[in-house]
């Protein structure tokens, strides 16, 4: 089997840890591994395949050599070293949004849409988390009929916002047993005992930019342009995998039974729905492994085409990581 130089740039963060470790778990041929992170973190080592190998700083001539370049970095770092990667000669599959709603980057989730990557010009986007979890919960019904519009709500886990999102959390709920007081920092309010509903920015007619990530990623990832979402984000004190309720009403009537035969049935999805035995997707069996769990599957009582659906799938591995390299297995 060919073996590819592999960057992972952002390698010291939570989606770049992951990264490295579903790299060795998936057994994806690494030559050599180049772990890229700042300046601060130069020299450092991490353990890969039972090897030390030395974290590189990031920079303009970094990637020398590499085949293929993992983005788990933010949107400004992308986007100033993308001309650097391709100039080098590698491909850059990124899990910012940099690049996502760029005509000439495809937007992928494998298992869905994999063809796209055949007309990729050297990089290539990860979609948003709450999208990928989303759309691989509703693949199956999209194979056999459109979705022309879904109404959803997220609650997304502290991951989203990275390992300083996830010690808020702990260091908050650790502050409330001791009677102390704490700042939030990656939050605008305490995550602990609570819910924020905003995440992201004012975007468009008061939807932030994370809830508008659902249409215009979906759309592009289903080859669905006129497909219509409505959309709330809400950050919530759970851990690890983010959660969604939705509403889809499809062109073509799915009954139930049918929706759930073609949801057990899509890669990458577990069907986990039994009401009467309490049996449902829930973040803490869904966090760290790959699978999108799907449930609570009924018909919708306003519109005999629709259905609703709630689903659960890890934000850092599915939603980020694992996706990221399942997009360079494609390649």
């Amino acid at each position: 089997m060919k073996q590819y130089n592999v960057g992972v740039l952002g390698a010291t963060g939570a989606v770049g840890q992951e990264m490295l470790k579903i790299l060795q778990q998936r057994n994806f041929p690494v030559k050599d591994l180049r772990p890229l992170a700042s300046a601060r973190s130069a020299g450092t080592k991490i353990e890969f395949m039972g090897e030390q190998v030395p974290i590189v700083e990031t920079t303009d001539k970094a990637f020398s050599g590499l085949d293929i370049v993992l983005g788990a970095a933010e949107n400004d770092i992308a986007e100033k070293f993308a001309p650097h990667i391709l100039e080098a000669g590698a491909v850059f599959v990124d899990n910012s949004s940099a690049f996502r709603l760029r005509e000439d980057v495809p937007l992928i989730v494998p298992e869905i849409n994999p063809e796209d990557v055949k007309w990729h010009k050297g990089i290539l986007s990860n979609p948003n988390c709450t999208t990928i979890i989303t759309l691989m919960a509703l693949s199956g019904i999209a194979r056999v009929t459109e979705i022309e519009t879904m109404v959803a709500s997220s609650y997304q886990a502290v991951s989203g916002a990275g390992i300083a999102g996830m010690r808020e959390l702990q260091e908050e709920v650790a502050a409330s047993f001791k009677g102390e007081s704490y700042a939030p920092k990656a939050f605008p309010y305490p995550i602990a005992y609570n819910v924020i509903p905003q995440i992201g920015s004012r975007q468009f007619m008061g939807y932030t930019s994370e809830e508008m990530k659902m249409q215009n990623e979906g759309r592009k990832i289903l080859h669905l342009p006129e497909m219509k979402v409505s959309c709330t984000c809400v950050r919530v004190p759970v851990l690890r995998s983010h959660s969604i309720s939705a509403l889809i009403r499809t062109k073509d009537k799915i009954s139930v039974e049918q929706a759930r035969s073609l949801i057990a049935a899509a890669p990458g999805c577990r069907l986990v729905d039994d009401l009467d035995n309490k049996q449902y997707p829930m973040p803490l069996d869904t966090s760290d492994q790959d699978l999108v769990f799907v449930g609570r599957i009924r018909e919708d009582l306003t519109d005999d085409h629709g259905l609703n659906f709630w689903c659960c799938g890890d934000q850092i591995r599915k939603g980020a990581a694992l996706n990221t390299i399942q997009i360079a297995e494609l390649l």
